[in-house]
């Protein structure tokens, strides 16, 4: 107890120190919003991988899809390496980068309403950012906690009040700046952290050999093998596992979601200039493999946990399958694990609260409730909202509606749904509208909404996965039906991807005149 005491104590110290160092990048709204675009490639990679890995992940996701999917689970870390950080940086890094300055943009509600020409545009997306990152956040709390509860025994609530608290203290001082090195920071604990606990639980097990020879035994379980492939046996050490369409599914929301999260897409607002794209893309993609490889491929021997510490009135609680793997690791290694987990999730909050309080109060507030507002009073409101967003958040995760991977589900699948296709489409294609855009933001929002009570869709990731999809086809199929943009506006906004190149013409020399 007194190792993982004081491996917090110094955790805790380091994140508020740095707060406090990097105070003085937000004393205006560029530093405090996106650390005055000036955020080199390691930090901002870190920030990505970081903000994009959570206890969500590694509680959540890592404990029911392994449970569920076994071993083929490790496709859903692989997925998320190569399609929601190597894709995303080539597609989205560099050119997210060079329009969002040439527009003067801050966040992406702000983009869009630049982008399109919409004022509208810009306030609905600010609600919808501010509304769908609330469950998200929510999850995010319920995660850490269930392991504190195992390790140091502590109540719920005590755990997401601190962690709250915390979170708000470094974010209120040191805004991006201060986000984007304690990311560093817990990045590196991650990385060391998650290959730590894979061997240590593995060992646990007599070794990686027989691990995967005693989940090759387990009998299939019909509740979540899919009918085609009932009969089979070892289908949970398996190279697709019991339900690969449904495996798909996840792999499309986890990875394809960050795409179009208001969070993950600002890391590429902030980085210093277009060189360290291909810098940072290297180390994001390298973290996503480590990480999120990691986690799920420890999560692919859940079903070796001990059956009746995860089960609850004959039904698996699977927040609780993860801590129960590590509950039988030395001290050392608990703590390990909690310092890991508490370094993913507050990254991850410290994203989300930034995110939502400069959305909600450049793209809400500035220029509509309040039509004169200088800097200073931009930054105290921001302040402000980070207060109100973490209340908000801390409320509904000490009585969470669902499971975690749920809530995250949810969010992601609104969240991406409907900023995914009109930032991508925007950052390429001169032919969107703005009929375009708002079809595919009502479309995605819609779809997630009316799926929580319809339940047409029973898996809410299928269904977030569903609402990016159909963004993606209904945003283009609109704008070629629709009345365009002007001209002007949309050849000024790409005019930043045009490089003028100046020619020097030669000049031949004068022909001699003839002497009669």
């Amino acid at each position: 107890m007194i190792i993982k005491v004081l491996l917090l104590i110094v955790f805790f110290a380091i994140m508020i120190g740095v707060g406090v160092y990097t105070r003085k990048n937000a004393t205006d709204v560029n530093g405090f919003v996106l650390g005055g675009r000036s955020v080199g490639p390691w930090l901002t990679a870190f920030a990505y991988g970081t903000s994009y890995f959570s206890a969500v992940v590694f509680v959540g996701y890592a404990g029911q899809f392994g449970y569920k999917y076994g071993l083929s689970s490790t496709w859903i870390g692989i997925g998320n390496a190569v399609i929601g950080s190597l894709l995303a940086w080539v597609l989205l890094g560099r050119r997210t980068r060079v329009m969002t300055k040439h527009l003067q943009s801050a966040t992406m509600p702000d983009f869009f309403g630049k982008r399109y020409h919409s004022k509208a545009l810009q306030i609905v997306s600010a609600v919808i950012a501010f509304v769908f990152l609330i469950p998200y956040t929510a999850s995010v709390y319920n995660g850490l906690s269930r392991l504190f509860g195992m390790a140091f025994d502590i109540d719920y609530k005590v755990c997401v009040i601190v962690m709250a608290v915390l979170t708000a203290v470094y974010v209120i001082l040191g805004g991006y700046m201060a986000t984007a090195v304690n990311d560093f920071i817990q990045g590196i604990i991650m990385l060391f952290g998650i290959t730590a606990v894979i061997i240590a639980v593995l060992n646990g097990h007599g070794g990686f050999m027989q691990a995967v020879k005693a989940l090759s035994n387990i009998p299939e379980d019909p509740e979540f093998t899919a009918t085609a492939l009932q009969g089979s046996q070892g289908l949970f050490a398996s190279f697709f596992g019991p339900d690969p369409i449904n495996l798909m599914g996840v792999v499309i929301l986890t990875s394809l979601g960050t795409w179009g999260l208001p969070q993950m897409v600002q890391k590429f607002y902030a980085i210093k200039d277009e060189r360290a794209i291909k810098t940072g893309t290297i180390i994001s993609t390298f973290f996503a493999i480590v990480v999120a490889g990691g986690c799920y491929f420890l999560g692919g021997f859940a079903r070796l946990a001990d059956a009746t510490a995860i089960t609850e009135n004959g039904k698996i609680i699977y927040d609780a399958i993860i801590p129960n793997m590590l509950s039988k690791l030395p001290d050392i290694f608990i703590g390990v694990v909690v310092v890991l987990v508490l370094s993913a999730s507050m990254s991850t909050l410290s994203s989300l609260v930034l995110t939502s309080s400069s959305t909600l109060t450049l793209d809400l507030i500035k220029g509509n409730i309040v039509k004169k507002m200088d800097e200073k009073k931009q930054l105290l409101t921001m302040r402000i909202f980070i207060m109100v967003f973490i209340v908000i958040s801390v409320v509904i995760a000490l009585n969470p509606p669902t499971f975690i991977a749920q809530l995250m589900g949810i969010s992601w699948g609104a969240l991406a749904g409907a900023f995914l296709a009109p930032l991508l489409y925007g950052l390429y294609w001169k032919g969107v509208t703005k009929a375009g855009v708002w079809a595919g933001m009502f479309t995605g929002v819609g779809l997630t909404v009316a799926n929580m009570y319809t339940k047409w869709i029973k898996s809410p990731i299928n269904a977030g996965a569903a609402a990016m999809i159909a963004g993606l086809i209904i945003v283009p199929a609109v704008s070629l039906i629709t009345p365009k943009l002007s001209q002007g506006e949309v050849d000024f906004s790409f005019d930043c991807y045009k490089k003028k190149k100046v020619v020097e013409e030669k000049i031949p020399l004068p022909e001699d005149k003839v002497v009669d």
